[in-house]
């Protein structure tokens, strides 16, 4: 599930592990954690390819549109250089015409494209071919063609890597409606509370017929406020009960867009960074009206990053216990958020952290509460509930300015081990040894406290 919105994800394959780095949240991904200090060597070429879709029909051939891939490896202990993408298009033949970018060779029926240094899926993988296609002269509404992709590079435990073959393509689809798509808004990185950007938006109609009205969707993350008034929207407020808390607004417009025609706001799109904004995202979707088929879905949904100069002090507080040999006591783990930021995982997801507890000595936890998992002392599967050495509780994808949860667990004391205690301490929700620390939070020191025992 992912929470905040049903985003366009990227098509990245499995094998790649791909967690959301808490900074951002520029739809970004994070490298993979391993079990244990001695990172694996081992390593994987993948290509992420658009997915299937539909090149709108013209006598002309249509509309140019622009279709984006690359090629990543998972291991960033190893650097990959001399990527070559084979990209083979016989398939389209009177379905498609592909125009090549300067870094790919064509030849035959397709091209090689070259990629020098192969970025990992974790810490900087941006695409690297951008194709031009449209609709081959002649076409006709519903015939399809098939793109092929092969990949190798130098690099890897073994000096070369190579995509596994035959398991990435892309079905182009000649089609007949609108194709409404908004123009790329560049994100915002170093806002501050209380200013107010404005948001360019614009949407054209790059299909071959005409939207009959067409309605915009809008989701502002909790930070966002305060987003422009307009007669044609309704505006609501989500509780943050289930989901993180957002501010929506759905606006009917009832304009024709002729294929070609475009269309923009009649005032400037602006939202306003609250006190708690940090890491922010604004969602738009467009669609067209009156039960059409966008015949392009990938280019009418945009996210905006919107990042604010800010901080979010999480704290863990711990407990002192006592009993006698064979009686069980209740510990209390406290999370905190101290503010003045919130922070939300809302791209993956994911908790926003996990608070940990090393059991003490001469003790069992016999009660585990709601959201902690069992583990072993370094971060293994554990078989039973109760028991465990260690325990991992996570909290969820999203944490308000003031937020705070306590974890209770039932520990036995087993003997009497005068001054026994146990580490708890705070973590991202991936990794194993802090290698992702907490960049938003100002002071790591109330990040770590103690269960005290006798």
């Amino acid at each position: 599930m992912r929470p905040f919105s049903a985003g366009r994800p990227l098509r990245f394959r499995s094998g790649a592990a791909a967690a959301v780095a808490a900074g951002l949240l520029a739809v970004g991904l994070a490298a993979p954690a391993f079990a244990d200090d001695a990172p694996p060597q081992t390593d994987q070429l993948w290509i992420n390819p658009p997915y299937e879709q539909t090149l709108p029909l013209g006598t002309d051939g249509g509309q140019p549109q622009s279709r984006t891939l690359g090629i990543y490896h998972d291991n960033d202990n190893f650097t990959v250089t001399d990527g070559r993408l084979t990209v083979d298009v016989s398939d389209l033949s009177g379905v498609a015409e592909v125009t090549w970018p300067d870094n790919c060779t064509p030849g035959g029926t397709g091209a090689v494209c070259n990629i020098p240094e192969v970025p990992t899926i974790g810490r900087d993988y941006q695409d690297q071919v951008f194709l031009t296609v449209r609709a081959a002269d002649g076409a006709e509404a519903g015939a399809q063609g098939r793109i092929t992709y092969e990949a190798t590079a130098t690099g890897g435990p073994d000096g070369t890597l190579t995509a596994p073959r035959e398991s990435f393509d892309t079905t182009l689809t000649v089609g007949v409606g609108p194709d409404l798509a908004i123009d790329p808004v560049a994100d915002i990185e170093d806002g501050r509370p209380g200013d107010e950007p404005a948001i360019p938006f614009k949407v054209t109609n790059n299909g071959n017929e005409s939207a009959n009205g067409f309605t915009v969707k809008l989701n502002a993350s909790y930070g966002l406020t305060d987003l422009t008034r307009y007669d044609a929207c309704t505006y609501t407020t989500t509780d943050g009960i289930d989901y993180a808390p957002s501010n929506k607004a759905i606006c009917t417009f009832d304009q024709v867009l002729a294929p070609g025609d475009s269309f923009e706001l009649p005032e400037p799109l602006t939202v306003r960074l609250a006190p708690h904004a940090l890491s922010e995202r604004l969602d738009i979707d467009v669609e067209p009206g009156g039960g059409a088929q966008d015949i392009d879905s990938l280019n009418d949904y945009t996210i905006v990053q919107i990042g604010a100069e800010n901080t979010a002090d999480f704290s863990v507080t711990g407990d002192v216990v006592s009993g006698a040999a064979g009686e069980t006591v209740t510990a209390e783990l406290t999370f905190k958020n101290n503010g003045p930021a919130w922070l939300g995982n809302l791209g993956s997801g994911d908790p926003v952290a996990k608070v940990r507890l090393i059991v003490p000595e001469g003790t069992t936890v016999t009660g585990v509460p709601s959201g902690c998992s069992p583990r072993t002392l370094d971060g293994g599967y554990y078989p039973k509930q109760t028991g465990a050495p260690r325990y991992d509780c996570n909290l969820r994808y999203w944490v308000l300015e003031d937020a705070q949860r306590t974890f209770a667990f039932s520990v036995r004391v087993d003997t009497v081990v005068p001054g026994a205690t146990g580490a708890v301490s705070i973590h991202p929700s991936y990794g194993e040894f802090g290698e992702y620390p907490f960049t938003f939070d100002p002071d790591l020191t109330n990040n770590t406290a103690v269960l005290s025992v006798n």
